[in-house]
């Protein structure tokens, strides 16, 4: 098996990707979806109140965030330490919910990054992905036959997706030296200013 994986700055971006995924025949348990609520779109507040009541209790995100079937159709709240609310669908979030048998995701290194790193996602990268969900991004990730993968690659290749060395290396810039889980979670009134004054492609 080999993993793809792709950050997206905007979650239309991201679930565009997601639907020419499934167009292209990869399977709804082969594709993973992982959303920051910091998007507007996404309706923030009511994702949080059903984060906060545990994960699997967001029934009905898929239909509010225009999901018509497949993962998209799936989606469901939780809440991740150091991330803050999100919503996801996919292995990626089962795997990394077994990986901490029951406790909070994230809440250790060896949740969301030890999932990403686990599945042949390179370190660095894991750390980039989990910021940038962190600072309001959605991440996408493919799992299948290696003799598929290409064919995800192609896809993720005409999406709007981050380069992944880019954004490390502007983290960098800013003093980061890699996601901590148990950092508080992303100061969302400082990224929205951010984003209105940096120059993209983000």
């Amino acid at each position: 098996m080999k993993t793809v994986t792709a950050l997206f700055d905007d979650y239309q971006d991201a679930a565009a990707t997601v639907r020419a995924l499934e167009a292209a025949g990869f399977r709804a348990d082969e594709i993973s979806l992982v959303v920051s609520t910091y998007e507007d779109q996404v309706g923030e507040t009511y994702i949080e109140d059903q984060a906060a009541d545990g994960a699997g209790a967001g029934a009905g995100i898929g239909a509010l965030l225009g999901g018509t079937g497949g993962l998209l159709a799936g989606l469901g709240a939780l809440a991740i330490p150091g991330l803050g609310p999100v919503i996801a669908a996919g292995w990626l979030v089962s795997a990394a919910v077994g990986a901490v048998a029951g406790a909070a995701l994230g809440g250790a290194t060896g949740g969301i990054i030890g999932t990403f790193t686990g599945s042949g996602v390179h370190e660095q990268d894991a750390h980039v992905f989990a910021e940038g969900v962190r600072r309001g991004g959605s991440v996408v990730s493919v799992r299948t036959e290696e003799n598929r993968a290409s064919s995800a690659e192609a896809i993720f290749g005409r999406s709007n997706r981050v380069d992944i060395a880019e954004r490390r290396a502007r983290y960098e810039e800013e003093g980061w030296r890699g996601f901590d889980p148990d950092s508080p979670p992303y100061d969302r009134e400082a990224m929205r200013d951010r984003i209105d004054f940096m120059p993209g492609p983000y």
